[in-house]
């Protein structure tokens, strides 16, 4: 049952970020999500067209696994039973970066590696199960009903069907339909003020093939095959073991090098890597179906906590908030994270989402004018957007930071200052000495994994050796086969 039968929210995007949503919400109003694609296979079988990126390589880092399970629990243990791996960060990944192989140390993290179909499936079975969210799945969100005082309801229509657009009341709104938003334009409509937005591109196209390994294929030792970019190399390999007995191979280039659709241009492609063993790999295994592209890798921030023309009673969450470059494999964890923040500042207790008290109500006043309050108590609408903001920061200075300074890219921000150059170079540093330094590996990948803030590269564990020692030897070929570990993460 809802926290009450009274307020209503809708959330526009059904996919991880929305569902979370609504789980959240749930505990105060109810909820009605919209889905603009299609749900008819009960299973979840495949992709689904609204996320064009969801045939790509995905990882759910720790970051994200503790806020998924602390919203949903038990829901990490399900996912396992149904296929997702646990990868050990570095000891079940084989690394390549700056002509040096990471050494497979004992794993300081953990990534959750399965594909985006099963865990969206898994997180909306979940979510529905607990009761107070309708989906209305092939449905689509035309544009906002209001003004620029107070967003008061979606308009929305049929996919496929002859029928006209009606409209849905809300006393809440939420934008979580991803990247390609169109409440921005929608806000135009309604003759409110659009955010501010900046954008860093790099170009970076992705091609990716599902592969099966075949019929006297030797297990690989390893569940992650990972070739990172660096300024002199800027291409970047992923290859992860997925449910089923599957691996899924991402390649990406730059822009006017992105990698090929045809496939056999795909395995030549591979040519390219710095080392040959990424293309030997591939030549091992059978491919399943055909290569998919995406080239929607910008990294996009859109500022709705600054001041503006905005009205209350709507919020902007995941993707729709703030985009990355998936090849830091940081938006789902951030929308994981953002649902947790969502539920302490509207005042939820409990588990799986439940509680009483909190409230989303004007956006530029305590209570907007012609509007009800949404929950009790009272919370500005921007009071909201900024706390989901602020869980934005660190990832988008780990994707931000590290896009802004790689040739050709085009921002509509700031270019880099004196000190990001400063703090490029230190990182640098720290890159060149991880892969053969357990301890400073351990603080690297806590920040990487979005349960540390950037600041834990300061740590004299970290900054001592990157600052005043050579990086250590690490092994010259492939380390597909490990007897052990030399010592620990610690």
């Amino acid at each position: 049952m809802t926290g009450t039968g009274e307020r209503h929210a809708v959330v526009v995007g059904g996919s991880l970020a929305g569902m979370l949503t609504a789980l959240v919400l749930s505990a105060h109003a109810r909820v009605t999500v919209v889905e603009r694609d299609r749900l008819d296979d009960p299973a979840g079988a495949g992709p689904r067209p609204g996320i064009p990126q969801a045939r790509h390589t995905h990882v759910f880092v720790e970051g994200g696994q503790l806020a998924l399970e602390s919203l949903l629990p038990g829901i990490l243990g399900e996912l396992s039973a149904r296929g997702a791996l646990p990868v050990g960060m570095p000891y079940d990944m084989v690394q390549h970066q700056s002509g040096r192989w990471y050494e497979r140390f004992a794993a300081s993290t953990r990534l959750l590696s399965c594909t985006r179909a099963l865990l969206d499936t898994v997180v909306r079975e979940r979510v529905l199960a607990e009761g107070g969210v309708e989906l209305l799945a092939g449905t689509e969100v035309t544009g906002l009903v209001g003004d620029a005082e107070r967003v008061r309801g979606v308009r929305v229509r049929k996919r496929g069907a002859a029928e006209d657009p009606y409209e849905i009341e809300a006393d809440l709104v939420v934008d979580a339909s991803g990247r390609s938003t169109r409440v921005p334009t929608w806000l135009g409509e309604i003759g409110a003020e659009a955010p501010d937005q900046e954008t860093i591109d790099t170009g970076q196209g992705y091609a990716t093939q599902l592969y099966r390994p075949r019929p006297d294929a030797e297990d690989t030792g390893y569940h992650c095959l990972y070739f990172l970019p660096d300024t002199e190399q800027p291409l970047t390999g992923v290859v992860l073991r997925v449910e089923g007995g599957l691996w899924v191979a991402s390649l990406s280039g730059p822009r006017g090098s992105e990698a090929p659709t045809d496939p056999a241009a795909f395995l030549d492609f591979a040519r390219r890597f710095p080392h040959p063993y990424l293309r030997e790999w591939l030549s091992t295994m059978e491919p399943l179906g055909s290569v998919h592209s995406n080239r929607s890798t910008a990294n996009i921030r859109r500022y709705y906590e600054r001041p503006g023309r905005r009205p209350a009673g709507l919020l902007a969450i995941g993707d729709a908030l703030c985009a990355f470059n998936p090849i830091y494999g940081q938006g789902m964890t951030v929308a994981a994270q953002q649902a947790v923040a969502l539920r302490k500042v509207l005042g939820a207790a409990g588990t799986g989402g439940r509680g009483a008290g909190g409230a989303v109500t004007g956006g530029r006043g305590d209570a907007a004018p012609g509007g009800r309050r949404f929950g009790r108590g009272g919370r500005r609408t921007r009071d909201v957007q900024r706390v989901l903001a602020g869980v934005t920061e660190t990832a988008w200075a780990i994707s931000a930071g590290a896009d802004r300074a790689i040739p050709g890219v085009e921002s509509t921000g700031p270019g880099p200052n004196a000190l990001d150059r400063l703090t490029g170079r230190y990182l640098r540093r720290v890159a060149a000495i991880v892969p053969g330094d357990p301890g400073a590996g351990r603080h690297y990948r806590s920040v990487l994994s979005l349960t540390a803030p950037p600041a834990r590269l300061l740590h004299p564990r970290v900054a001592l050796p990157a600052l005043f020692r050579a990086p250590r030897a690490t092994p010259g070929e492939p380390p597909l086969v490990v007897e052990g570990w030399r010592g620990g993460e610690g």
